[in-house]
């Protein structure tokens, strides 16, 4: 690069200083105030892939057609008892459909007037047959329950049943299980504990189900892309309405939210959690390193005024050239800071080198520029060469990246070459007393020099022999893996992990009308699925028949619900009748024992703490006994009647789940195994996609992600490895030369990927930017090494370029390496991915690479890492 007259350019700013700061100021004041204007941050994941995929253009398509599938928010609506929870869920369904500025809708899963009508249709034949048995024999009960909703009528009910028992009709063993589960109830109540009954519970004899206790509501929410949890608003108006709905002291339920948005929104908001701590600290260590280097206040001033004014010039472009930032773009910063301070301090230190050498400012600026200017603009240019090979790949989240860093690295070399040595002149850094080089590295690099080929054939073969390993590189493009663990989102998404009603790794079919059924039964036939569900599973199956069975227990139980209500008793009335209970009790146990027996005396005892306790305990045990049977009774009187159902029966929120306006339908294809195991899904995607390759879904996603990112970094990879070595050619005019600063970049990225494949790290669609970060450095540093060999130099260990590697390393590991703490899984793993990288890096660089390089072609004569005051080799 000698046709560059480096001297010149430093000469000509520092002659003209107030004319670069005032050019460097009017770029500060533009670039800030079109950030402010124009500053976005784009927080839809979608939009990180290309959308002109084929895979992307049927999620796209699949999207439009079902919206609410693909950006949904799932209310769970827990309660103690299946009939608070189910009435709860409609609830707030009723007070959340009308809020249109927060909801496009809000559907109940299976909940609604239709299901409450037509739910009976959906049990098995034998499982109806069962029910409505029971509940024909409970119709004396039933007409008592329904006329007297007091605890005077249920010690009525309880009091028949044990006539039934006294007459030999029942035993008392078969009413142990109602007895005590009355008593577990009454207990709570007397201790002054949380109570909860449920009526399902005890006419069924079996605990209340995970789904019963646990409603779903599904949500389509209005989303701000915009902010950086898009979802935010809709989530707080749910949870707004739950409160002011009194759900928790009314139903003693409460809301949780999961789904695509909640997670997504979770993921976000982690990434400001301890932000501001984390990066004061980062910035006051990055200042003690700077120190440290540079040993100067006044010098590490003018290198952190550079890096302020480049990082707001590159934000303002990169503004410019993408429109908005996405959630890994913004990392863009990140780099800047560590390839553009990287530039200032390899600039600052030959300055200092240099200022030792020839005592006066100016002419130690300019004789730096002689050093520096060659290899950093090399790197400069290689590093904008790596990262703007990912522009043309379909990863667009780390296209944007590559574009605005490999713009950013443009940005801070020109600040280096034009802003800092004129903010150095000015600040008039102090004079150099002691040479810039470790001394004490001497006898590191004699070694270094006779065992050259040891140190070489070692590395080589550590590498080489290790390549195996990358065949067990684990890649996990599952965004579910990435979620804090804890959060509401995350623990309630793991809680409904089986529940049929959730299907979040499934795949999803869309086919004309008249092809969905053969579809589904060309996906249920794989081995890899467990069942496919369209609109027409919605249909009852045996319809005739269940609803005879129906209709004959409805022609006894409706005079039973209709009867003409009791006259409301007083409290002496509920005292009088749980006393007659009690006694009862007493004496169908007698001295009998067993299981039947022990019940009845504790049932007995409770009723009789009851009947002494104060109105306010009775008030309670209502409170806690009748709210349930009145809804339990309206459920039950709804669900007697019951039409035969056709798809044109079906509601119309349901129908919009699973047919698209243009009439295409759409078919759920659940997976058969392990749904959190990566191998069982990927099998199931390329089943799916074998037989429907029109598919897509989640599971289909997280697959084709996956390979799209995997395919990328391949290209990106070798297009920049291609165009780095072009450059290099150009510019060095020796294959050897450009052999010399590839090969120790690829032991660094080599050995970086095998210590992931033997530490079982797995790369994820955070963390792989990494290595675009890796490429960047690397570079950098291999050009300074083989620049300043051809220069003549060898002894690196004990050189001032050694110096500022070093720092320079150590500075951007600071800036990388602080992600490690972060809380997000992603972010965290990014970190720590970094910090490896750069690790591998520095070592390949100022180890292998000098024993690789061997003693330069023209040695200088008693070298030791010491300047040549000849004009430097390009």
């Amino acid at each position: 690069m000698s046709y560059v007259n480096f001297a010149a350019i430093i000469d000509f700013c520092i002659r003209r200083a107030w004319l670069v700061i005032l050019a460097s100021a009017l770029v500060l004041v533009g670039s800030t105030v079109y950030v402010a204007r124009h500053f976005a941050v784009n927080t839809n994941v979608s939009n990180l892939l290309s959308p002109n995929l084929p895979w992307r253009q049927r999620e796209l398509a699949y999207q439009a057609a079902f919206p609410q599938q693909a950006t949904s928010i799932l209310a769970v609506v827990s309660a103690p008892s299946p009939e608070f929870a189910g009435a709860a869920a409609n609830v707030l369904v009723e007070r959340l459909a009308p809020q249109t500025a927060h909801f496009h809708s809000v559907t109940a899963a299976q909940g609604g007037a239709f299901f409450a009508r037509n739910g009976l249709l959906y049990l098995p034949p034998d499982q109806l047959a069962e029910r409505m048995s029971k509940l024909s024999h409970a119709v004396p009960l039933i007409r008592t329950l329904a006329s007297d909703q007091s605890l005077r009528g249920l010690a009525q009910v309880l009091s028949e049943s044990l006539e039934g028992v006294a007459a030999g009709r029942i035993s008392l063993d078969a009413m142990a299980q109602p007895l005590n589960t009355v008593a577990d109830t009454l207990d709570n109540v007397l201790a002054g504990r949380k109570a909860a009954f449920s009526w399902q519970v005890l006419v069924n004899g079996t605990p209340a189900a995970f789904q019963d206790l646990n409603q779903l509501i599904a949500i389509y929410p209005v989303l701000d892309f915009g902010a950086l949890q898009p979802g935010h608003a809709a989530a707080e108006a749910v949870r707004k309405t739950a409160a002011d709905a009194h759900l928790n002291s009314t139903y003693g339920a409460t809301v949780r939210l999961t789904g695509s948005i909640p997670l997504a929104d979770a993921q976000l908001a982690t990434l400001q959690q301890g932000l501001w701590l984390n990066s004061l600290i980062t910035a006051a260590i990055v200042l003690i390193v700077l120190y440290l280097a540079l040993q100067s206040v006044r010098i590490v001033g003018a290198v952190i005024v550079t890096i302020f004014v480049g990082l707001v010039a590159t934000a303002a472009l990169g503004l410019l050239l993408v429109g908005a930032f996405n959630p890994i773009s913004v990392a863009f910063a990140m780099l800047f800071v560590g390839l553009g301070a990287d530039f200032a301090i390899q600039f600052s230190v030959r300055y200092r080198a240099q200022r030792h050498e020839l005592h006066e400012l100016k002419p130690a600026l300019i004789d730096g520029a002689r050093y520096v200017g060659p290899p950093l603009t090399l790197a400069a240019l290689a590093a904008a060469a790596g990262f703007l090979s990912f522009v043309p790949t379909d990863y667009r989240g780390v296209a944007e990246l590559g574009l605005i860093a490999g713009v950013g690295m443009i940005v801070a070399y020109v600040a280096s070459f034009t802003l800092l040595p004129v903010l150095l002149s000015l600040f008039r850094a102090p004079p150099e007393p002691r040479p810039m080089g470790y001394s004490a590295m001497a006898g590191a690099d004699r070694f270094m020099h006779r065992h050259r080929t040891a140190i070489v054939a070692a590395t080589s073969f550590v590498a080489i022999a290790a390549l195996p390993s990358l065949a067990w590189l684990q890649f996990n493009f599952d965004p579910n893996s990435l979620q804090v663990p804890d959060v509401e989102a995350v623990t309630t998404l793991q809680q409904l992990s089986g529940d049929p009603r959730v299907a979040f790794n499934s795949a999803d079919l869309l086919a004309p009308a008249n092809d969905a059924a053969a579809a589904a039964k060309r996906l249920s036939g794989l081995p890899e699925v467990a069942s496919t569900r369209n609109i027409d599973s919605f249909i009852p199956s045996d319809q005739p028949q269940k609803l005879a069975i129906i209709r004959q227990t409805a022609a006894a139980l409706d005079p039973a619900l209709q009867a003409r209500p009791a006259a409301a008793p007083n409290d002496g009335d509920d005292v009088a009748a749980l006393k007659a209970d009690a006694k009862a009790l007493q004496n169908v146990a007698g001295e009998r024992s067993g299981p039947g027996a022990d019940a009845a005396k504790r049932l007995a005892k409770d009723l009789d703490a009851l009947a002494n306790g104060s109105p306010q305990l009775r008030q309670r045990a209502q409170a806690v006994f009748i709210p349930p049977l009145q809804i339990s009774l309206r459920q039950l009187a709804a669900s007697l009647h019951p039409q035969t159902v056709t798809r044109a029966d079906l509601p119309g929120d349901l129908v919009r789940q699973w047919v698209a306006p243009n009439g295409m339908m759409r078919t759920e294809v659940l997976p058969k195994g392990n749904t959190n195991d990566t191998a069982t899904m990927r099998r199931f995607a390329q089943a799916v996609l074998s037989v429907e390759p029109n598919a897509t879904g989640q599971a289909i996603e997280i697959y084709e992600w996956g390979n799209t990112v995997t395919a990328a970094f391949i290209k990106a990879g070798v297009l920049a490895i291609c165009s780095i070595a072009i450059l290099l050619f150009l510019v060095l005019r020796r294959i050897g030369d450009v052999l010399l600063t590839l090969i120790p970049l690829l032991v660094a990225a080599a050995a970086t990927l095998e210590i992931c494949a033997l530490s079982g790290f797995a790369l994820n669609y955070a963390n792989i930017i990494a290595l675009p970060a890796l490429l960047g450095v690397g570079v950098a540093f291999k050009i300074y090494y083989v620049m300043a060999w051809r220069r003549g130099e060898y002894n690196f260990l004990q050189s001032s370029l050694t110096r500022a590697v070093f720092f320079s390393a150590l500075m951007t590991a600071t800036a990388f390496g602080s992600l490690w703490f972060s809380a997000h899984p992603g972010i965290s793993s990014m970190g720590k991915l970094l910090a490896l990288s750069l690790a591998c890096t520095l070592a390949s660089a100022a180890l292998f690479q000098p024993a690789l390089m061997g003693r330069p072609r023209t040695a200088k004569a008693g070298n030791a890492g010491a300047l040549d005051k000849t004009k430097p080799v390009s």
